[in-house]
């Protein structure tokens, strides 16, 4: 039987301490009452559990249908675009199967192959450009590669004009931050807005082979022959480039960390015992791009195998970092970053019928950077001790404010 605490655990906005917290929360058994920014929910760090409520029916992310609070909550929480887009990631049942299969061909096997030269371009430019520092020379990773590569990707599949860049990522990134008043959110929000209207606005007049005008002009074939209403296509076009672009940006940046903080994880990889997709798949696991996921909700009372009871339309958080991490799934290892690890299974990319369409696409950009990126500099080293690098101001994004490496060792 678990013991939930007495009231419910407050999460850290500030997304510090975020590993003692996943602790905290295991504890209390496969799930626990969590406050969010002044909300309630459900906290599932079980993975059994939680793969369970992913793939049933009597869980919904619509909360309009089936969370008795949307009305109330929409008005003034921070999270509030969360749960009030109208695409995918919020749909239930038929509404949701149909909305993925308009978006589906977007992410088709065909087009990503597509994507690995030009992904490897992106990739040999940007290390051309970290070459040009001197030696001794401290380069914050972050923002020279996690960052500008998935942009570029998103950008050049979505058909972004180059001008349109730097908006997008100001308030993509605003959207994942979790210190946001209400009003700096609604601001945010009204901004992200501005710039998915531009984008469209852009491809109706001018169409191209990318996703945006693929969207425009898309019908559902299986269906009804449906378009994307106006709503829909924005909000579609901003899980896309939110989802493909943030999410990739804290898994380069992550998997840099760690293989520099584990030279002999390192060795593995560089002398054949692991490839660099194992390296990938390890810190999906361990440091997985979304630590938790907003919202889902009980269409019926859900009951738990460790006496627990979510009642009907009560929210439920995926706690995905906390459940990859659970001893009952990888061991007394489960905190270790070990890319020779043979059970490789992880939730950083959800599970069942809401899992990331773009998932081989950010797991051929990490590939890319991190094979390329050690290959060219193969001394590289953190400039700073790892307890020092700033995790971002989020409960959501699992990723640095900066990643400071020396590329090279200074001269002699």
């Amino acid at each position: 039987m678990a013991h939930p605490p007495a009231t419910p655990i407050v999460l850290d906005p500030t997304g510090r301490r975020r590993h003692a917290e996943h602790r905290r929360l295991r504890a209390h058994g496969s799930a626990v009452p969590v406050d969010i920014l002044g909300v309630r929910a459900w906290s599932v760090t079980d993975p059994d559990v939680l793969k369970r409520l992913l793939t049933s029916s009597d869980v919904s992310k619509d909360a309009q249908a089936h969370w008795p609070r949307f009305g109330e909550v929409v008005q003034r929480w921070p999270l509030a675009l969360w749960i009030a887009v109208h695409n995918m990631f919020t749909a239930y049942g038929a509404d949701h199967r149909q909305l993925r299969r308009m978006v589906a061909p977007a992410f088709s096997h065909h087009r990503i192959a597509r994507l690995a030269g030009v992904v490897d371009g992106i990739v040999t430019d940007l290390l051309d450009g970290l070459a040009a520092h001197p030696a001794g020379a401290v380069v914050d990773l972050r923002e020279r590669l996690a960052y500008p590569l998935p942009m570029a990707v998103i950008s050049h599949l979505m058909g972004v004009p180059d001008g349109q860049r730097g908006a997008f990522r100001e308030v993509v990134d605003g959207v994942f931050d979790t210190t946001f008043t209400p009003e700096q959110a609604s601001a945010n929000t009204a901004a992200l807005y501005r710039a998915l209207d531009q984008l469209v606005a852009a491809r109706r007049a001018e169409p191209g082979d990318d996703m945006t005008s693929l969207l425009i002009s898309a019908r559902d074939d299986d269906g009804d022959g449906r378009r994307l209403t106006e709503t829909e296509l924005r909000d579609t076009l901003l899980l896309m480039i939110s989802a493909g672009y943030q999410t990739t940006v804290d898994l380069i940046d992550q998997a840099v960390t760690l293989l520099l903080t584990h030279p002999a994880q390192l060795a593995h990889v560089r002398e054949g015992r692991a490839g660099w997709n194992d390296a990938v798949e390890e810190t999906l696991r361990l440091e997985p791009p979304v630590a938790h996921l907003p919202l889902r909700y009980a269409v019926t009372d859900i009951a738990l195998p460790d006496g627990q009871v979510i009642a009907r339309h009560d929210a439920i958080l995926a706690s995905y970092a906390a459940a990859n991490r659970h001893p009952d799934w990888h061991g007394p290892t489960a905190d270790a970053f070990d890319v020779t690890r043979t059970v490789k299974d992880h939730l950083a990319f959800g599970h069942g019928v809401h899992f990331c369409l773009g998932a081989p696409l950010a797991r051929l950009e990490a590939a890319a950077a991190l094979q390329g990126l050690f290959t060219r500099f193969p001394r590289m080293e953190l400039a700073v001790a790892a307890d020092e690098l700033p995790p971002l101001d989020s409960l959501i994004s699992n990723g640095h404010q900066s990643l400071p490496v020396r590329l090279a060792p200074p001269s002699p």
